[in-house]
């Protein structure tokens, strides 16, 4: 039944990318109905961050652990980046992309667009590498490694709704800021970093290896950004300093807070 499924959208993979964009929208939509702190339903932006940010952590617990699964049972897929898949690795990165579409579409049209470019910016590079490899069935194995630094964005997204809270001075948060930065080292940073040395190493016969590493680059740029903006807030910023005022930046409410 699974292969059949997954041979009808690789059939079809923008329309059933989309299809899955609409699912998480619907999921969004029933995640509404669930209680909010009340410090976070006072403030528009605040909810709004709320709401993005819980169907993120959504879609980090189900790619995450459906990556690692899939790594451990194929841990061929880790080898051959670039031939090596299967229907359940290629409905992940299907599942993924829609999700993808979704949130670039819900930051832009919730108007938090000019205050979330670097996210747009981020969501725009993964878009085309996994329509890419969704059309031409290559590269799938490199984007399950790829999405193993949804393991990271669930301690990520942990501590970001902490924060949206105000539970900074929490026991919780102490402890997923720690676990924040192993799972960001482990999984985020070594998930990228293999990727480029995959494609460095095999750049002379590599479908389009030039556009892939351009892509690369620029998220390995964004990613040691992220880092530096994570280390400094969480672990070098002095005590006294306030905490976040939502994100204000230049007049602009920022999207992704340190």
């Amino acid at each position: 039944m699974m292969e059949a499924l997954v041979d009808i959208l690789k059939g079809h993979p923008g329309p059933s990318v989309l299809l899955f964009a609409l699912l998480f929208r619907l999921v969004s939509r029933m995640q509404q109905k669930l209680p909010v702190p009340k410090v976070v339903r006072q403030d528009d932006f605040r909810y709004w961050r709320w709401r993005n940010l819980s169907l993120s952590l959504v879609h980090s617990v189900l790619t995450g652990t459906w990556a690692m699964t899939c790594v451990v049972v194929w841990p061929q897929l880790m080898i051959d980046l670039h031939s090596h898949h299967n229907p359940v690795s290629y409905l992940l990165v299907c599942i993924s992309s829609g999700y993808f579409v979704q949130d670039a579409a819900d930051i832009i049209l919730s108007g938090h667009a000019r205050g979330s470019w670097e996210f747009l910016l981020h969501h725009g590079l993964v878009i085309w590498c996994f329509l890419y490899t969704l059309y031409t069935e290559v590269y799938v194995a490199g984007a399950v490694v790829a999405l193993l630094v949804e393991v990271n964005s669930v301690t990520l997204h942990l501590r970001l709704l902490l924060k949206l809270v105000g539970a900074q001075a929490s026991s919780t948060y102490y402890v997923i800021k720690f676990v924040n930065l192993f799972t960001y080292v482990a999984f985020r940073l070594s998930s990228q970093f293999y990727l480029t040395w995959y494609i460095v190493h095999n750049y002379s016969w590599l479908d389009h290896g030039s556009l892939f590493l351009a892509s690369m680059m620029v998220m390995n740029i964004m990613i040691l950004i992220y880092f530096y903006r994570l280390l400094r807030a969480d672990f070098f910023t002095p005590r006294r300093r306030k905490v976040e005022q939502n994100g204000q930046q230049n007049g602009v409410q920022r999207f992704l807070g340190d």
